[in-house]
C-alpha cells in the first residue's frame, strides 16, 4: 500500500488538540514513513513547526472540504516507535484517563541525541565462550541452579512450548536466588532471538543484580537509571532501537524499550511503590508490562519475597501463575532469627536509649566477631520536626503543609519541594529560644552510633548521603568489601543487597509506616520489615534480626517476625474487604489541585455533584471531597474525591461521562488527576 496520507499526534498538551490530524506524507517520505515515526509538522495559522508521532497511514485521501497540510519530515533527533508501543499509549490513553499526547510522550521518553558516542563492539550471545564478562565482575556464562530454581524454569519453558505467554508470579523468599531464574528465562528467550526488559524499583540502589546480568551477557545489556544524563538514555535507547543491546535493565520507564521482538518482561520487587508514577499518566508499570506482553506476544515474570496484595489475589484466583522458590539459594545459609523486643517495656525498664538491650548486646558480639550489622531507620534527616517548647509551634514550609525536617548541617529542609533554611536561635512565632529538634533520623542515628560504638568504622546511606552521581553504589562498594562495620541507611539499604558478613539487621522503628494514612500501611510495613528481615545471614554464618517496635501485637508485625506471608494475607485481605478497599473493590481517586484554595473548594463542590449523578445509577460509591494528608505542596492546595466499585469498567465509564459535562464548567487553574487502584 503506497502511503500517501498520515494520522498525527501532536507533541501537545491541550485538550483541543488531543486527538489526531491528517497530513499529506511528501513523495519522498511514501516508502519510509511508519507508524510510530516522530514527524516535523506546520500546524496552526502561521503554520508554526511542531513535532508529532503518526499512529496510523493510508493510501486514499479523506473527504474534507480543505487542502490537507503536508508533512515538511523525520524528526531525526528522536527514537522511533515500535507499532505497538503506539497501541500501547492508545491503552493507556484510554485506560488511565490521561491525554494521548501524554500518553505518547510516555512511551516515548527519549528525545536528546548525544553529541559523540564511543563505537562499542557487542560482545557475542550468551553461551559463546568467547564473549567477555563486563569489566571488574567474576561472573560466569552458565549460571547453576538448584532444584527449585530449574523446576521454576521448566514450567516457564514448557509455558512458552505450548504457545502460551502466561504471566508468572515468582515467589521466593528473600536469599532464594530469584536473579540466576531471571538470567535463565531470559537466556531461554535470547536463545529464540527475542528480546527481555528486567524493570527494577531503582537500579541505582540494586547495583549488584546488574553486574550480575552484566557479567552473564555482557555488552548485550543497555541500562538506564535516574541517574543518567538525557544524552545518556538516548544511547541505550538507541543501542535497544538499533539491535545492539538485547536485553534493557531499568526502572519503570524501561518497560518502553524499544524492542520489535519482545520475548519477556521481568518486574523484580513487584511490590514496590517505585512502579506507580506519581505524574500523569499515573499508570502501574506491572499492568502496563502485562499490556505490552499481550500486544508483542511476551511472557511476564513477577518477582517478590512478599508479593504485594493486588497480584496475590490474581495468583490466587488463577489469574497469575506461581512459581514458588522456598529455600535459600546459598549453601548452609537459612533464615535468621527474629527477635522482637518492645519498646515500651525498654523505658519501663529504664532504658531511654534508641537501642534496645538486645540490639545492643548484639551489635557488641558482630563488632567483636569482625562481622557486619545494618541499621534500618526508615526516615531520614537528624530530627523529624523542630518545635518550640515555649508555644509549642513547629517550623513548617511555607509552601507545603508540612514540618521542616533538622539536618545534622544544622539546615530545616523541606523533602516535599526542597525548601531550605538555617535553624533559626529564636522562635519565629514567640521568640522564645527554647526550641529543639525532636525525634530520630537517619543522620541522629548515625551520631548515636558512634557515640555509642566508638571504635566502629561507621557508614550512612539516604537520600541526602547518595545524592552524588555514583555515590551510593560506591557506599554500598564499600560496605561489600569489609571496608565498615555498620551500615545505617532508609530503604535503600534493604532493596536486594546480598552482603555474606551481614549477621545483624537492626529495624530502629518497626511502626513508622504504621501511622501513615493509607489504606496500604500494613502491606507496606510487612514488606520493608520482611526485606530488612533478609538482610541477614545469607552466607553461611547463622544471622540474627531486632525489631524494635511499639506495636509488636500488630499482625503486619507478627506476620514479618515469624516470615509467614499467608498469615499477613489473610488477616489483610479480610481488612481490605471488610474497609471496601482494594482489590476488594476498584477504587478511583481523583486529585484536584490549583494554587487558589477559594477555585479549588468550587471546582471539587462541581466535580463531586457531577460524579454523584453519574455515580446513582451503578450504585457506585462517591466520597468527598477531601483535602489531601499533604494539603498543600509547591504552593498547591490538593483535594480528593474517591469513587468505589466492583467494576473497574463502571468507573471509568463514570469518570468519562463526569469529564464530558465539567468541561468548560470548570474554573481555569485547576487541573484533575486520575489514579486507579
Amino acid at each position: 500500500m503506497q502511503s500517501n496520507y498520515a494520522d498525527v499526534i501532536l507533541d501537545i498538551t491541550h485538550a483541543n488538540v488531543d486527538r489526531p490530524f491528517t497530513y499529506a506524507v511528501p513523495e519522498e517520505m511514501r516508502d519510509t514513513i511508519r507508524p510510530g515515526m516522530p514527524v516535523k509538522l506546520p500546524f496552526g495559522s502561521g503554520n508554526r513547526v511542531r513535532t508529532g508521532w503518526v499512529i496510523a497511514l493510508y493510501e486514499a485521501a479523506p473527504e474534507v472540504p480543505w487542502e490537507l497540510k503536508e508533512i515538511l519530515g523525520p524528526a531525526e533527533k528522536q527514537v522511533s516507535a515500535e507499532s505497538s508501543l503506539i497501541a500501547l499509549a492508545l491503552w493507556m490513553h484510554e485506560h488511565y484517563g490521561c491525554m494521548l499526547s501524554q500518553a505518547l510522550k510516555t512511551v516515548m521518553p527519549v528525545k536528546s541525541r548525544v553529541k559523540k558516542r564511543k563505537t562499542k563492539t557487542p560482545s557475542s550471545l550468551p553461551g559463546d565462550s568467547r564473549g567477555e564478562a563486563a569489566e571488574g565482575t567474576a561472573e560466569r556464562h552458565h549460571v547453576i541452579l538448584n532444584e527449585e530454581q530449574a523446576e521454576a524454569v521448566r514450567q516457564f519453558r514448557e509455558d512458552r512450548a505450548a504457545g502460551r505467554r502466561s504471566t508468572f508470579l515468582l515467589f521466593g523468599i528473600t536469599g532464594s536466588g530469584k536473579t540466576e531464574v531471571y538470567a535463565e528465562m531470559i537466556r531461554e528467550v535470547l536463545g529464540k532471538g527475542q528480546q527481555a526488559i528486567l524493570l527494577i524499583p531503582e537500579i541505582s540502589l540494586t547495583f549488584q543484580t546488574v553486574r550480575r546480568l552484566e557479567g552473564i551477557f555482557g555488552e548485550r545489556v543497555a541500562i538506564i537509571h535516574s541517574r543518567l544524563t538525557q544524552g545518556e538514555r538516548y544511547e541505550q535507547f538507541r543501542r535497544a532501537a538499533e539491535g545492539e543491546a538485547d536485553i534493557m535493565i531499568g526502572p519503570r520507564s524501561a518497560v518502553f524499550a524499544p524492542f520489535s521482538r519482545l520475548g519477556l518482561i521481568v518486574v523484580d520487587e513487584e511490590h514496590d511503590g517505585a512502579y506507580k508514577s506519581d505524574t500523569v499518566p499515573r499508570y502501574d508499570t506491572r499492568e502496563v508490562a502485562e499490556k505490552r506482553a499481550e500486544l508483542s506476544g511476551a511472557s511476564v515474570v513477577l518477582g517478590s519475597a512478599t508479593p504485594s496484595v493486588s497480584t496475590w489475589d490474581r495468583a490466587s484466583r488463577g489469574k497469575v501463575r506461581i512459581l514458588r522458590l522456598k529455600n535459600r539459594a546459598a549453601p548452609g545459609s537459612r533464615p535468621a532469627r527474629v527477635h522482637v523486643e518492645d519498646l515500651r517495656r525498654e523505658l519501663q525498664e529504664g532504658n531511654r536509649s534508641v537501642f534496645s538491650r538486645k540490639l545492643r548486646t548484639l551489635m557488641e558480639d558482630r563488632l567483636a566477631r569482625g562481622e557486619q550489622t545494618i541499621l534500618f531507620m526508615n526516615r531520614r534527616g537528624y530530627s523529624n520536626f523542630v518545635s518550640c517548647r515555649s508555644c509549642g509551634n513547629a517550623i513548617r514550609c511555607p509552601h507545603c503543609d508540612v514540618t521542616l525536617t533538622l539536618h545534622a548541617d544544622g539546615n530545616l529542609v523541606c523533602h516535599y519541594c526542597g525548601y531550605r533554611i538555617r535553624q533559626p536561635e529564636h522562635c519565629p512565632d514567640c521568640g522564645s529560644p527554647f526550641i529543639a529538634g525532636f525525634g530520630t533520623g537517619t543522620q541522629k542515628l548515625e551520631a548515636m552510633t558512634r557515640k555509642m560504638f566508638p571504635e566502629a568504622r561507621v557508614l550512612r546511606m539516604d537520600a541526602d548521603a547518595a545524592s552524588g552521581k555514583g555515590s551510593g553504589k560506591e557506599i554500598l562498594g564499600t560496605f561489600a568489601r569489609g571496608e565498615a562495620d555498620i551500615l545505617i541507611g532508609t530503604q535503600m539499604v534493604v532493596k536486594g543487597h546480598d552482603f555474606p558478613k551481614v549477621t545483624l539487621v537492626g529495624i530502629m522503628a518497626a511502626d513508622t509506616e504504621l501511622y501513615v494514612s493509607s489504606y496500604t500501611s500494613a502491606e507496606r510495613t510487612f514488606q520493608l520489615l520482611t526485606q530488612a528481615a533478609g538482610r541477614a545471614g545469607r552466607g553461611e554464618r547463622p544471622g540474627d534480626v531486632v525489631i524494635q517496635t511499639y506495636r509488636p501485637e500488630h499482625y503486619a508485625v507478627r506476620a514479618a517476625a515469624a516470615q509467614d506471608f499467608g498469615l499477613f494475607v489473610r488477616n489483610e485481605m479480610s481488612f481490605r474487604a471488610a474497609a471496601g478497599y482494594p482489590p476488594a473493590v476498584h477504587l478511583l481517586t481523583l486529585q484536584l489541585s490549583s494554587q487558589d484554595e477559594q477555585l479549588l473548594i468550587r471546582a471539587a463542590d462541581i466535580l463531586s455533584r457531577i460524579l454523584m449523578k453519574e455515580a446513582a445509577p451503578a450504585r457506585a460509591l462517591v466520597i468527598g471531597p477531601v483535602n489531601e494528608a499533604v494539603y498543600k505542596v509547591h504552593d498547591y492546595f490538593r483535594k480528593l474525591i474517591y469513587l468505589k466499585h466492583s467494576s473497574y469498567d463502571i468507573l471509568l465509564t463514570i469518570k468519562n461521562r463526569a469529564e464530558a459535562q465539567y468541561e468548560g464548567k470548570f474554573p481555569a487553574g485547576v487541573s484533575v488527576l486520575c489514579d486507579f487502584n
